[in-house]
Formats: structure tokens, sequence, C-alpha cells
């Protein structure tokens, strides 16, 4: 990870900002669209520490540093410190830094954090195909990683879906003072949820965007926990497996995107599913369920070894860390 010392700057920062912000949110009593106003700023700058971390990471993963994956690095610094920058600024004014198009500035900044979110996500496409290219551990731990960079690509992507004016702004024809919202059947700041802020009247775009991103920590620690397991249980210790466990986890997550954006765009509160939403999830669980247990089933024993004739090769030994060797890597998850 030291070789990526910008990404790891920039995680410091982030943390440093995450402080700062937390001090705001006990000494500062302003509330801004229903929330207080320095609940964003922390919000944003744990998210942005983390996001370094893991970039800096999967980085240190590729065998040989190359120019293109340092630039790539060096894009993620400098869009997020902007993008926090604007952030951080506006919460000092007192203004909101999302949807805001009421004065000149404002839009000003609110199309500036556009394009700096734009140049995040290519700049993550860039890192997600020099993983795609590279061998960045066994199979287990390259399906974890790529995949998880896939899932989060799809959950930043839905951000552009909040940006998208809502029948209400046209309706009332208020584009001049917002653009686009979080809420999906409600106004922005109505009750919400503790620490996350999110709608409970209504849907809210911001929790499959959440889930999505985050899926690039947790695939892989998810994996992380399946080898922690394997000196308890032996089956864990057969690679196959744990490739097999890596890609259920993956197409869980990826339908749980699916599932939360469908619940958000029908204007559905994450805590409050109706029959729809419900019976759709118990398919994903029972789908992942099914998938988990063949996953762990031992495959049928061959006609020799039940004669005693032929051997079976011993299960792959596991360790704390995710093994590197790039003999075990290979480019297809079959």
């Amino acid at each position: 990870m030291s070789r990526y010392r910008s990404l790891l700057a920039f995680s410091w920062a982030m943390a440093a900002l995450a402080v700062v912000a937390a001090a705001g949110l006990l000494v500062d009593d302003r509330v801004l669209v229903g929330a207080p106003i320095w609940l964003k700023p922390f919000k944003f700058a744990v998210s942005f520490a983390v996001y370094g971390l893991t970039m800096a990471w999967m980085l240190s993963r590729l065998a040989t540093p190359s120019r293109t994956a340092r630039w790539a690095a060096h894009t993620v610094v400098v869009a997020g410190l902007a993008e926090m920058a604007i952030i951080t600024g506006q919460t000092i004014r007192g203004r909101r830094s999302h949807f805001n198009t009421e004065t000149p500035l404002d839009r000003g900044l609110f199309a500036t954090m556009g394009v700096t979110i734009a140049v995040l996500w290519v700049a993550t496409l860039v890192i997600a195909v020099l993983l795609f290219r590279a061998r960045p551990g066994d199979r287990a731990a390259t399906w974890a990683i790529r995949l998880g960079l896939l899932i989060a690509l799809a959950g930043l992507l839905l951000g552009g879906l909040m940006v998208m004016p809502t029948p209400d702004q046209e309706a009332a024809g208020t584009l001049r003072n917002a653009l686009g919202a979080h809420s999906v059947g409600v106004p922005d700041g109505g009750p919400a949820m503790p620490l996350t802020g999110w709608n409970t009247t209504g849907g809210d775009l911001r929790i499959p965007h959440f889930v999505g991103m985050h899926a690039l920590q947790a695939l892989p620690l998810f994996l992380y926990g399946i080898e922690a397991l394997a000196g308890r249980f032996i089956r864990l210790r057969d690679e196959r497996v744990r490739l097999r466990l890596v890609l259920v986890a993956a197409g869980g997550a990826a339908a749980l995107l699916a599932l939360l954006t469908w619940q958000a765009l029908r204007g559905q509160a994450l805590i409050h599913p109706d029959g729809a939403t419900l019976g759709a999830l118990a398919a994903l669980a029972a789908a992942t369920a099914a998938g988990t247990y063949g996953a762990l089933r031992r495959p049928a024993r061959a006609v020799g070894n039940r004669t005693g004739h032929g051997t079976s090769a011993p299960p792959a030994a596991t360790s704390g860390e995710i093994p590197r060797s790039p003999d075990a890597a290979q480019e297809s998850p079959a």
C-alpha cells in the first residue's frame, strides 16, 4: 500500500475531516434540510477515508506498479478533495451542496461536483480494468476484488438518478432553486432514520447508492471471513469452495442492489416494504441460501475412490492473508 502514498495521505486527511465534522455535530446546532448541518460532511469524509484505503490496498496487489495506476490513484485523490472542499465549504456557509441551484455560485459548485464525481467514476473504472487484466491473488481473491469493483461502479452510477428533476419540481417550475433530490415520492428533509438520515416515509436513492458503493469493501471482507473460518471448517480450505461462495455473495449483492433501487424508485421507504418487496426479498434469500448450499456441497466421489483406487488432491492450504501465487490465479471463475 505504501506505493500509493497519495491515497494513504488522502485517507488520513479524510479521517481528520471526519473528526472535525464530528465536533461540528456536537457544537453546531444548525439544521439543514431536516438534518444536522455537519452530518453530510461527516458521512462523506468517513466514506472517502475508507474508499482511499480500499483503492490503495487493491492497487498494491498489482504485481508491477504502472504509470496508469499511479495516475488513476492521483485522479481519485484530486476528485475526492475537490468534492469534499465544496461540501465542507457549503456547510460552513449554511448552504446545501447537493441539488442547490438558487444562486449562480450554488449552481456552479453543484455543477463542479457533478464533474468531480464523473472523474472519480472514470478513475475507478480504469482501476477496475487494470485489476481485470492482472491476477491480484488466487481465484477467490481475484474475483472478490473484480466483482466488488463492478458492483461499486454500478452503485456510483445510481447517483445520476438523483440529479434528475423530480415531477414536483417540474410541475412547480422550481428548477431555478433545486435540481433533483435523493427522496422519491416525498420531499427531502422529512422523517429519517438515525445516523444514516435515510427517509422513513418515502423512497430514498441513497440506500442503493450506499450498498452498491460499499460492495467494494464487503466482498473482500467476506472472503477474509471465510478464510478465518477455514481453520475450523475443513471444507472452506478448498479454493474452489471459496471461489463459489464469493460468486454467490456477489450475485446476492448485485440482486440486493437491484431490489433496493426498485423499492426506492417506487417511493417506498426501506423500513416499510410492501408485499411485492417482501416477496422479492424472500426469493433473493432463498436463491442465496440455495447457492450457498451448492457451493458448500461436496462433489460426488469418483468410482475409483470408492473402490480404493485413485486418490484425490488434498485441499488447498489457507492462511490469514489472501494468497498471491500467480499459479493459483486464473482468468475465469469457472
